[in-house]
């Protein structure tokens, strides 16, 4: 589940959200929450994780894995530093590991970490919130990729304040 400018930018170049905010859905159910309570845990990158803490309120309730070299548990504020795990395995082994614990639903955060574990083959579907504001530039969802990766469209949900839900497969998945 990801929210990306129509131009597919997920975050400014300073990874500020900013824009996010920008749009009126206070009456609108986008499924967050059952879409968290789908999962078993969720992977972002340290990029995703710094902009996460920036929120004040830490909203996952699920473990957390952090894909980082260079971040650790001190860097995290006293309260959290037992809701995340950091990990440098790449994401075929991350997936051996939550196969060992039992996890079947995973949620993949982070445009570099979706990239990596689609390019892997381990993403089935993807959930995706179109805003309708132009960025520009910023960081893309979807970079580079070393060939097609083909989805099809499963549901397209529009709302009053013009964001668009769009749930695809990974075909082949």
């Amino acid at each position: 589940m990801m929210a990306m400018s129509l131009d597919g930018f997920v975050a400014r170049k300073d990874h500020t959200l900013d824009w996010l905010n920008k749009q009126p859905t206070e009456n609108e159910d986008h499924g967050f929450f059952a879409f968290m309570d789908s999962v078993d845990a969720l992977v972002m990158g340290s990029g995703s994780l710094r902009t996460v803490l920036g929120f004040g309120d830490w909203p996952y309730l699920k473990p957390v894995i952090t894909l980082s070299r260079t971040m650790t548990k001190q860097d995290l504020p006293e309260h959290l530093q037992d809701k995340i795990t950091f990990s440098t395995e790449s994401p075929e082994a991350l997936w051996s590991i939550f196969g060992k614990r039992g996890y079947k639903r995973i949620y993949v955060d982070g445009g570099a970490v979706i990239r990596s574990f689609l390019q892997a083959g381990l993403i089935q579907d993807m959930k995706i919130t179109v805003v309708p504001i132009l960025l520009g530039n910023g960081i893309r969802l979807f970079g580079e990729t070393a060939g097609d990766i083909d989805l099809e469209l499963t549901s397209a949900t529009p709302f009053p304040s013009g964001l668009v839900d769009l749930h695809y497969t990974v075909k082949g998945a």
